[in-house]
């Protein structure tokens, strides 16, 4: 039974293909290939990404894979033989590599592909990838060693000042430690400060290794470093390139949890570490050969992979990201009462500390924050007369969905301070319904700290003094404010206080703390709307 459902599937894959190869997408192909080679599939899934893989336009017998952008150009590494002369490298049985430059569509397909430069390019060589400075005056480049077509070194060229396409002062950089072994796919970071690249160079954890290297002031280079053991693992990791924002790292690997053969990774630049590597999931990764990744913006770039139905070794493909929508939302509480806490603000931040984004609970204490499937966030939250809250979250789904998360605050003590020759027992202001002396059902958290203050001083008595703002007329101020005063004392006396310790009376407009009349800013006009618990002396 099993061997006749891969049997039904593969007849399903290849009538897809006949029907449109162009329009086929990895997540329809990742099915239908991957079912029977692999036992993880079903478990990694998309992973979190969701890549929709079109034909990009320009596949060929050749074994071709990006190598970034060039004045808004694509460039590519390509096997492709240049004229009757040349020769077959008998290490790939191939043509030698040289670099091309494509244009790029409006639908992002490539067309037009040109040699990239005579002063780069040679007949007798391989030439591997570049990468460029920001401002595209500095060329890194790969070449193979003397003699041996299968080991390379990275190469620094300047462009000639007003020169169209004048590379000058080739210089083999000083990371090339030994011919013996191979240093390549040179990629600079969006900042132009460092340079990431591979090598096989003894001291690594096996196989190919992902290094960085500072770019310093003359474009050479300081000491490498390696990426360690969370992003290199014991068979091959190469190919690294970067977010438009600089953010992640991508690259592929044969190690890591994978497919077979090479799949791609994403990898959080932290401040202080590398995250570690995500797997991009089924939509894009094959059990063949997923390589060079390339973000020509946020969403949308270009790779290579060697899938059965390509025409070459390897093919370039562009992809476009269809975001993975994840929310975490709840709502922010009171923890004993386990009221809502209207105007809380939040904050939430990346792993690295960086602020993403703000927000203020809405009147049903409601927040809602965008994230990532797996990542790592922390969410701050703040409220007057609360213990300020710090909540780790991680997204640990690869699916569309919302996490629920609802934030318990603990509400702080009262204070007694003095205050212009009076001590009051000092909390956040006491909220009411506009225009009305009923008391907001949150602000009963706040005469509970009132409460609690009495109830430690049994022989305390106080003087509840409520005040308005200067808006409406003077008379009605007052006996709102009156009200108001006598509904906190209302909500004292039904906790348990005894009456004859509690006094109340409403002052209205008569000791505004800002006199600005109709010029008040809301501000100005919310503290004036206020209560006072001023304890009574002895």
């Amino acid at each position: 039974m099993k061997h006749l459902i891969v049997s039904v599937l593969s007849l399903v894959s290849v009538l897809t293909y006949a029907q449109g190869p162009k329009s086929l997408s990895y997540p329809t192909s990742s099915i239908f290939e991957n079912v029977i080679f692999s036992e993880s599939v079903g478990v990694l899934g998309k992973n979190g990404f969701n890549f929709e893989i079109l034909d990009a336009g320009i596949s060929t017998k050749y074994t071709e894979y990006g190598s970034g952008f060039f004045k808004n150009k694509f460039i590519m590494v390509s096997s492709k033989k240049i004229g009757g002369l040349s020769k077959l490298d008998a290490n790939t049985g191939e043509g030698y590599k040289n670099l091309f430059c494509l244009d790029i569509e409006d639908n992002g397909s490539l067309k037009k592909p040109l040699l990239f430069s005579r002063l780069v390019n040679t007949m007798k060589n391989n030439e591997g990838q570049i990468s460029f400075s920001p401002d595209e005056h500095t060329m890194y480049f790969t070449r193979n060693n003397e003699g041996d077509t299968s080991t390379y070194s990275i190469y620094k060229t300047n462009l000639e000042e007003g020169s169209n396409g004048n590379w000058i002062n080739q210089v083999k950089l000083n990371i090339n430690t030994n011919d013996a072994y191979s240093f390549e796919n040179p990629s600079v970071t969006r900042d132009g400060k460092q340079l990431y690249f591979t090598s096989n160079k003894p001291g690594g954890f096996g196989g190919f290794d992902l290094y960085v290297a500072n770019i310093l002031a003359d474009g050479t280079l300081d000491e490498a470093k390696n990426l360690g053991s969370k992003v290199n693992t014991t068979k091959d990791d190469k190919f690294p390139t970067f977010s438009k924002d600089g953010s992640y790292l991508f690259f592929a690997s044969q190690g890591h949890a994978n497919l077979g053969g090479f799949d791609l990774f994403r990898s959080r630049i932290g401040k202080n570490a590398y995250s570690l590597p995500l797997n991009l999931g089924t939509t894009i990764n094959t059990k063949y050969d997923e390589i060079a990744m390339y973000f020509a913006s946020k969403t949308r770039g270009y790779m290579a992979s060697s899938k059965s139905f390509g025409k070459g070794k390897q093919d370039i493909y562009k992809f476009e990201l269809n975001e993975v929508l994840q929310t975490i939302e709840g709502k922010v509480l009171d923890v004993v009462t386990l009221l809502p806490l209207e105007n809380a603000k939040l904050i939430i931040s990346d792993v690295d500390g960086n602020v993403l984004s703000k927000s203020n609970t809405d009147q049903d204490a409601k927040y809602e924050f965008e994230v990532k499937p797996f990542e790592k966030y922390t969410i701050t939250v703040e409220k007057e007369g609360f213990e300020p809250k710090v909540v780790e979250f991680e997204s640990t789904k690869g699916d569309d969905r919302t996490y629920l998360k609802n934030m318990l605050m603990e509400a702080t003590k009262a204070e007694i301070v003095e205050v212009e020759d009076e001590l009051v027992i000092q909390v956040e202001n006491i909220y009411f319904d506009f225009d009305k002396a009923s008391i907001k059902k949150a602000s009963t958290i706040t005469l509970n700290k009132v409460y609690d203050v009495l109830n430690d001083h049994p022989n305390m008595s106080i003087y509840i003094k409520a005040h308005t703002d200067s808006k409406g007329s003077a008379p009605y101020n007052l006996r709102l404010s009156d009200k108001r005063a006598k509904s906190a004392r209302t909500y004292l006396i039904s906790k348990g206080v005894d009456a004859s310790r509690i006094k109340a009376k409403g002052f209205g407009e008569s000791d505004l703390m800002f006199d600005c009349g109709a010029n008040c800013t809301e501000e100005q006009d919310e503290q004036n709307r206020r209560i006072e618990f001023v304890i009574e002396k002895e």
